[in-house]
């Protein structure tokens, strides 16, 4: 059987066949969109954040102009999406607060970031990463699952999948691997579609195993 290393830089290598570009999968022109568009990705498919943002960014391409709008203006752009009226009143408020206290600008560090409101950690470890280059590992639910499926982390949280892969993993390969990652949990290794014995990177990882693996939610 392979060492969780071993697993690692295999996994490392065969992401990087299967996906040598790694576009961020938000439409976002700016390090100020990219971060709305995180924001209201939560609990939301990253298709669906792509229909409504066009017309928001139209309305509130920058932080000024964004706070300029009304609550219920951006509510009635992004009224599709789940939990929109809390989400609304999020952007609404971290506009004015870039405008008031970061000078209009999205500031690069997670304390300011994850500061803001309806900005949690994996947000900001977005924003760190792509849009300013900071190796952070984010976790969503496809690395969650494959992290557990692929013998890589237990799964006893979020934090704890993210803490395990950053050791697994050299950080210059963080910002890409990540992506890399939840690529492969959408197109092979889905929440139905593999039990840990199906997709062919589980059945290389562990040919001989047999049973479905049970992996947490987070």
């Amino acid at each position: 059987m392979m060492k969780k290393s071993e697993r690692a830089t295999l996994i490392l290598d065969r992401l990087n066949e299967e996906y040598p570009e790694t576009p961020v999968p938000l439409d976002h022109s700016d390090p100020f969109t990219l971060l709305i568009a995180v924001l209201l990705s939560a609990q939301c498919t990253d298709k669906k954040v792509n229909e409504v943002t066009p017309a928001l960014f139209a309305a509130g391409p920058t932080p000024a102009a964004m706070a300029a709008l009304e609550e219920a203006e951006i509510h009635n752009h992004i009224r599709q999406l789940g939990l929109a009226k809390t989400k609304a009143r999020n952007v609404h408020k971290l506009a004015h607060i870039l405008v008031n206290v970061h000078s209009g600008e999205v500031p690069d560090s997670f304390e300011q970031l994850e500061a803001l409101p309806g900005v949690g950690h994996k947000t900001a470890s977005v924003v760190m990463a792509q849009a300013f280059g900071v190796p952070a590992f984010p976790v969503d639910t496809h690395i969650h699952r494959l992290a557990q499926r692929w013998g890589l982390s237990k799964g006893e949280s979020v934090v704890k999948t993210e803490s395990d892969l950053k050791a697994l993993f050299p950080r210059e390969h963080w910002n890409r691997l990540h992506l890399q990652i939840i690529f492969f949990g959408r197109e092979h290794c889905t929440a139905r579609g593999c039990d840990g014995t199906v997709c062919k990177l589980c059945r290389e990882l562990y040919p001989k195993r047999r049973k479905p693996v049970i992996w947490r939610k987070p």
